[in-house]
């Protein structure tokens, strides 16, 4: 059935659109923009903030134009003053109880009630709110809450809860209401798993990752320390956000560049051991497909899939692939094969991932990789160190990685993109079940659809796979497996929608830009240019690999590569 269009005026500019369209998505084709504060594509739509209230024939009083649906003939006015009046009590309001210290706030120049109070000349003390202090919550290694700075938004809940973790949620009634876990027990205590996405969700500063700045500038400046920086394959695609430059740009070599005038020994590519997760993975995917047992097989590069995993379905843990993360892999490389051939003592080398994520910051703390790598820092926290330094990043030339670690495939660049590691593992272990098998590309796989499936037939073998990215979607196919509505062999899963081009570290982009911008598209589009681009599109064909395999692990899965390469998880019940 053919989905009916009304026409209505913005501003008196005719707009036509589908029937239930909202005011907020019609105001876009007029190229209107409505504010708003509690309203996040894909996230949060529930007109409680009443920042883009507007007026509208038909309606009575001022509407929310994020839930207000059109109808034909509708005139809606989005500047009157009537608004324009009501939105600055609403933001007077809201300040009368803000902890306003936006000198030193990780979102100064960059939040988005900053944003409106100016542009609504608001008067930030015309209400003088009850004094309302909250302890400041930083129990976890990943994430610091200061809910002083909170409006209530609640879009960090909606986050929560689209992820299915649920860790976070409205505590109080009325004035006292404030965002916390249950019984307002620390977050380190609660079911989070660190993903990050209530932070990237929060309009202002009430959350923000937990800052290893200093620890990283200290180390750079003891001479004692020989320190050396990598970077995750979704770091280029997303870096230049944070310097302005368009959303999908691949900035790698003025994020090279820029990272050395930091002052660190070496800047690696972590795509280098992307590619050695691969060749792991693989031969431990083939083994597992061989014996048979336990299968499927889920990917175990995402550090929130396997805390989800550890939490709340213990059961499945066999099924997880033993491979350490890229990132764990690259700190445990360094502090042995690496040492060992340059004659470095590993109590001197201080190892720095720059990551899209917030779990990995979890992941360096975890008992099992304790003493891979020092020090995980965010897309963000990495820009926030090149603006401090007073580095012109768009003025820089484009630098290539230090060796030995700067060659890596197309397979390890897609690491970043939901269905990247599916596509990186089939190229290499399609091809070594049969060295016939010369297919690179796996479309199949991939896109932003919350679940893929696929099935291939390799040397006789019918190979069914699935990739899942969001909690709420890989808890679909846990329920699907436990339930036998669903059979699979090989299952990657990553905790944020889209993968690690939407990690919880990425740049914060201001609302007008999420709400109008399929940030996840973009973003992994710059990945597959990278791949497409790349002479080396198969892990098993990098000189790297044969190289640290020859003069170290012997071949994939070894006795020394299972010591160094790969890990254990177990059970971490939470309430």
């Amino acid at each position: 059935m053919q989905q009916k269009n009304v026409t209505l005026k913005i501003n008196n500019i005719p707009v036509t659109v589908p029937e239930g369209t909202t005011i907020l998505e019609a105001a876009r084709k007029a190229h209107v923009e409505i504010p708003t504060l509690c309203y996040l594509k894909d996230v949060s739509c529930v007109g409680s903030c009443r920042m883009c209230v507007v007026e509208a024939t038909g309606a009575r009083g001022l509407v929310a134009a994020c839930v207000y649906p059109v109808a034909d003939g509708m005139e809606v006015r989005t500047n009157t003053e009537k608004c324009r009046q009501s939105r600055k009590m609403t933001l007077e309001l809201i300040l009368s109880k803000h902890k306003k210290k936006c000198l030193s706030c990780e979102r100064n120049h960059n939040c988005e009630l900053q944003k409106l109070s100016l542009g609504y000349s608001v008067d930030e003390d015309r209400f003088k709110g009850e004094d309302f202090v909250l302890p400041i919550d930083t129990s976890t290694p990943y994430v610091v809450r200061d809910n002083d700075k909170c409006i209530n938004c609640m879009r960090c809940v909606a986050a929560c809860q689209k992820q299915h973790v649920n860790a976070i949620g409205p505590i109080g009634r009325g004035f006292h209401v404030h965002v916390g876990s249950a019984f307002d027990m620390p977050l380190s205590e609660s079911v989070c798993v660190g993903c990050g996405q209530c932070i990237v969700a929060c309009p202002v500063g009430a959350l923000s990752e937990r800052s290893s700045i200093e620890e990283v500038w200290n180390a750079i400046s003891d001479p004692a320390k020989k320190v050396v920086f990598f970077t995750a394959p979704s770091v280029r695609a997303t870096i230049g956000e944070a310097f302005d430059l368009p959303v999908g740009t691949n900035a790698e070599g003025k994020m090279v560049a820029a990272i050395r005038r930091l002052g660190p020994d070496a800047v690696f590519n972590m795509d280098v051991t992307a590619d050695l997760t691969i060749m792991e993975e693989a031969s431990e995917l083939i083994n597992r497909i061989k014996t048979g047992k336990p299968m499927p097989m889920f990917t175990s590069c995402c550090p929130g899939w396997i805390k989800f995993v550890e939490q709340k379905y213990p059961e499945m843990i066999p099924h997880l692939s033993t491979c350490k993360s890229p990132q764990q892999m690259f700190g445990a490389l360094l502090k042995s094969y690496w040492c060992e051939k340059n004659n470095i003592d590993p109590k001197n080398l201080f190892v720095v991932s720059v990551i899209p994520c917030t779990a990995k910051k979890y992941e360096c703390t975890r008992e099992e990789m304790v003493e891979d790598v020092d020090v995980a820092l965010t897309t963000r926290e990495l820009a926030r160190m090149i603006k401090t330094a007073g580095i012109k990043f768009t003025e820089l030339p484009d630098e290539a990685f230090d060796n030995p670690f700067a060659t890596a495939t197309g397979g390890g660049a897609i690491f970043g993109a939901t269905g990247g590691v599916m596509e990186a593992a089939l190229r290499t272990a399609a091809h070594m079940m049969d060295g016939g098998f010369d297919v690179i590309d796996f479309p199949a796989v991939r896109g932003t659809e919350p679940i893929k499936e696929a099935t291939y037939l390799v040397a006789g073998n019918t190979v069914r796979v699935a990739v899942a990215s969001g909690l709420a979607n890989a808890e679909t196919i846990i329920n699907q497996i436990k339930s036998g509505e669903k059979q699979y062999d090989f299952i990657e899963i990553m905790a944020c929608p889209g993968g690690c081009v939407n990690g919880g570290g990425q740049p914060t982009l201001s609302d007008s830009v999420r709400n109008t911008t399929e940030l996840k598209e973009a973003r992994a589009k710059a990945l597959y240019s990278c791949d497409t681009a790349n002479k080396l599109r198969r892990s098993a064909d990098s000189p790297v690999m044969d190289v640290i395999y020859d003069d170290y692990f012997g071949f994939p899965n070894s006795h020394k590569a299972h010591e160094i390469l790969h890990t254990t998880y177990k059970e971490n019940k939470r309430i």
